[in-house]
C-alpha cells in the first residue's frame, strides 16, 4: 500500500475505535490509562535505549527530547494521574427547563478522533494517549523524526495498556514513518476521520498546520511569557521567581523570555537578580537602562523583544510603571502566559484583568503553565487562541457537547 492509502487505513480505523469508545464506560477507561501507566514502567530499558538513539541523531532540543529513569518514571506518574481524574465525559454543564414543559440538558461527548502532530517531546505521545483515552478519543500520533524510535517505543507500551482493558488498539495509532508527507495527509483530514488538529511544536509546524489544515485546528503559538516586577514587589520573592522562571528549564513554553522592570524599583531590583541569572548560566540582553544598573547585560535589539529564546538567554526591560508593562505585554507577547510581582493588590488585580493572555500569574513562576500543575495530571498543549479552550489543555478541555432534549409529546405550534 501507499502512504496515502496506509494513512487513509489508519484514519478509518480511527474512526471505527472512536465509535466504540464513545460508549466505553469510565472505569474501562481508567483501567486502560492505569495500564498503560504499569506498561511504561516495565519497559524502561527499551524506552531508554530508544531514546539514545534518538538523542545521538537529534540536530536540537535535546533536553526535551531527552529521556532518563527519573523522566520516564514522571511519564508514568502523568498517567497515574490521567486515570484517577474524574469522568469529563457525561457531565450535565447547564439544565433547565421551557415553560412548555421540555426539560434541556447540555451534556459532555467525545470530540472523535484527534490528530496529534508533535515535534521533539515523548511526552506527549504519553500525555496525548491518556487524555484523549480519558476523553472518549481516539488519536493518531504523528511524532517528528527527532523523537520517532522514542515514540514507537513509548506506543508499544501505550498498545498494550489498551490490550489488557480489552480496548482496541487503534484507539491510539502512531505513524511510523518520519515521511513529512504524512502530515499533510493528517492535514487533509483522512477522508473527514480527523475531527480535530492539535500542533505541538516549533513557529514553523504550527503556521504549516494553520496555513494547509482542512480540519479545525487547536492552536499552540510560541510561549513569549514575560515577567514584570512591579514597584511593590518583594526583592527576595521577585529574585527566586524570576531565577525559576527563567532557568528551571529553558527549552519550556512556560519559560520567561522578557524581564520587564518598574522604573521606579529597578535600582534596587535588577542588581541582585541580574547576579543571580548569570551565576545560573544566562545571558541578558537589555535595554540601556538595565545595563546602566547592573553588570553583564550586553545590548538588546528590536528582534530581543518578542522572542521565544528556548535557551539560557533572558530579554530585559525596563518601563515607566503598569500601564506601560501591559501595553509592552499586548505588544510583544504571543497571550501564552504572562507574571507579575507585586505586594500592591490593586496593581496586581489589574494586570490579571488587563492582560489577555491564556493565564496569567500573580507572584509564582510562568513554569506553572503546565496541565499537570492545574491538577489535569497532563496536558497535550497550552492553546493561545482567544475562542475555548484556552490554556492547558487536558481531559474536559478536549470534549464537546451535545443538548439532550426531553419532552412529554410537545409539538411546535
Amino acid at each position: 500500500m501507499s502512504l496515502a492509502d496506509d494513512m487513509k487505513d489508519m484514519g478509518r480505523r480511527a474512526r471505527a475505535a472512536a465509535a466504540t469508545l464513545r460508549q466505553t464506560d469510565a472505569a474501562t477507561r481508567s483501567a486502560a490509562i492505569a495500564a498503560m501507566a504499569r506498561q511504561v514502567r516495565a519497559r524502561v530499558p527499551a524506552i531508554l535505549g530508544a531514546n539514545a538513539a534518538d538523542v545521538a541523531g537529534a540536530s536540537g532540543m535535546i533536553d526535551r527530547l531527552r529521556l532518563d529513569p527519573g523522566r520516564v518514571e514522571a511519564l508514568a506518574d502523568a498517567l497515574d494521574q490521567v486515570a484517577a481524574l474524574p469522568d469529563p465525559l457525561g457531565r450535565e454543564t447547564a439544565r433547565w427547563q421551557r415553560p412548555n414543559g421540555l426539560d434541556i440538558a447540555r451534556v459532555a461527548t467525545p470530540i472523535g478522533v484527534i490528530g496529534m502532530i508533535f515535534e521533539s517531546r515523548p511526552n506527549v505521545a504519553t500525555d496525548a494517549a491518556a487524555i484523549c483515552i480519558r476523553s472518549g478519543n481516539a488519536v493518531i500520533l504523528r511524532s517528528g523524526s527527532d523523537a520517532l524510535a522514542t515514540c514507537l517505543a513509548l506506543h508499544e507500551a501505550i498498545a498494550a495498556g489498551l490490550a489488557e482493558a480489552g480496548l482496541d488498539a487503534a484507539c491510539v495509532q502512531i505513524v511510523p514513518t518520519p515521511d513529512r508527507a504524512a502530515v499533510g495527509h493528517m492535514l487533509g483530514g483522512l477522508d473527514g476521520a480527523i475531527d480535530l488538529i492539535i500542533p505541538r511544536g516549533g513557529k514553523a509546524l504550527v503556521e504549516r498546520v494553520a496555513r494547509e489544515a482542512r480540519v479545525a485546528v487547536l492552536g499552540h503559538l510560541e510561549g513569549i511569557c514575560h515577567t514584570y516586577l512591579h514597584r511593590s514587589a518583594d526583592p527576595a520573592m521577585a529574585r527566586a521567581i524570576v531565577v525559576n522562571a527563567k532557568l528551571r528549564r529553558t527549552s519550556v513554553c512556560g519559560a520567561t523570555e522578557c524581564l520587564l522592570i518598574d522604573r521606579a524599583a529597578a535600582p534596587v531590583l535588577l542588581p541582585p537578580i541580574a547576579a543571580a541569572l548569570r551565576e545560573g548560566g544566562c545571558a541578558l540582553r537589555g535595554d540601556p537602562e538595565s545595563r546602566a544598573l547592573a553588570d553583564g547585560i550586553v545590548a538588546a535589539d528590536d528582534s530581543d523583544w518578542g522572542r521565544e529564546y528556548l535557551a539560557p538567554v533572558l530579554a530585559v526591560k525596563i518601563v515607566d510603571g503598569l500601564d506601560a508593562a501591559i501595553g509592552f505585554i499586548a505588544a510583544h507577547g504571543s497571550g501564552h502566559t504572562d507574571a507579575i510581582v507585586a505586594d500592591d493588590d490593586a496593581a496586581a488585580e489589574r494586570f490579571l484583568a488587563e492582560v489577555d493572555s491564556a493565564i496569567v500569574v500573580r507572584n509564582a513562576s510562568t513554569q506553572f503553565a503546565d496541565g499537570g500543575e492545574f491538577g489535569f495530571g497532563a496536558e497535550i498543549g497550552i492553546a493561545t487562541g482567544r475562542l475555548a479552550p484556552r490554556g492547558p489543555v487536558g481531559p474536559e478541555q478536549l470534549t464537546s457537547y451535545k443538548y439532550v432534549v426531553r419532552g412529554a409529546g410537545q409539538t411546535r405550534p
